[in-house]
């Protein structure tokens, strides 16, 4: 998700055409052309230029409800009903061959994976590894990481680890029960999937949020070229 405003400028995009497998968008005001996947403007006059990222969370309706019952939800254009996607369109595209051509085979080109880009370095988290092993915990640059599979089993979120006020750093782990909790090493608090702590010592402290996203290998790969790969 990208802030639209750029160059001054509130832009308008339009779906323009497919480059590597990823959308083209083109602005309506300058007639420049955009990456979806990085934001950066890679022809005309705003060349150069990338579009501010704006954070935004992997989640299914019922949580994302639960947690904002408040909430508006962007409703489909009847206008348009026959052009929307059906529901098994995830499972149809991930049968198709791609254009793109992996030199790195380490997963299947259509494999979904978590990528995080911090201070400068990118690193792909297979789906299936979180899916198995979260609450996943690691370390980029000087960033130490907690990937979190939220209680409904597919939402995902990652934050920094690290307490604020606190100068230990700390490990998380799942508390048995019925209830999704964590728990951390240093302050023994409790905390939920928004990533703050509601019951011990931290109570009322949040991590901080790090931006994910959701993405083929085979498409992650080919714009993060040098990225990394979280192996479980």
């Amino acid at each position: 998700m990208w802030n639209r405003r750029a160059a001054g400028q509130i832009l308008t995009f339009h779906l323009a055409g497919i480059n590597n497998q990823n959308f083209l968008m083109r602005d309506q005001e300058t007639g420049s052309f955009w990456q979806q996947v990085s934001g950066k403007c890679i022809s005309g006059p705003l060349k150069g230029r990338a579009l501010e990222l704006v954070r935004s969370d992997e989640l299914t309706f019922a949580l994302w409800r639960q947690e904002a019952p408040n909430g508006t939800v962007l409703a489909p254009d009847p206008q348009f009903a026959d052009k929307y996607e059906r529901a098994n369109w995830e499972q149809q595209v991930a049968k198709l061959p791609t254009v793109v051509k992996l030199h790195d085979s380490s997963l299947a080109p259509r494999a979904l994976v978590v990528g995080i880009t911090v201070e400068g370095i990118s690193k792909a988290y297979p789906l299936s590894g979180i899916t198995e092993e979260a609450p996943i915990q690691d370390q980029l640059g000087s960033i130490l990481l907690l990937l979190v599979l939220g209680p409904d089993g597919k939402s995902l979120r990652a934050f920094v680890r690290r307490i604020p006020g606190e100068t230990q750093e700390p490990d998380f782990y799942k508390r048995n029960g019925n209830d999704w909790v964590l728990m951390d090493s240093v302050t023994s608090s409790l905390w939920d999937f928004q990533g703050c702590a509601f019951q011990g010592s931290a109570k009322g402290k949040c991590l901080e949020p790090v931006y994910i996203l959701k993405d083929y290998w085979f498409d992650w790969h080919t714009y993060h070229p040098d990225t990394l790969l979280y192996r479980h």
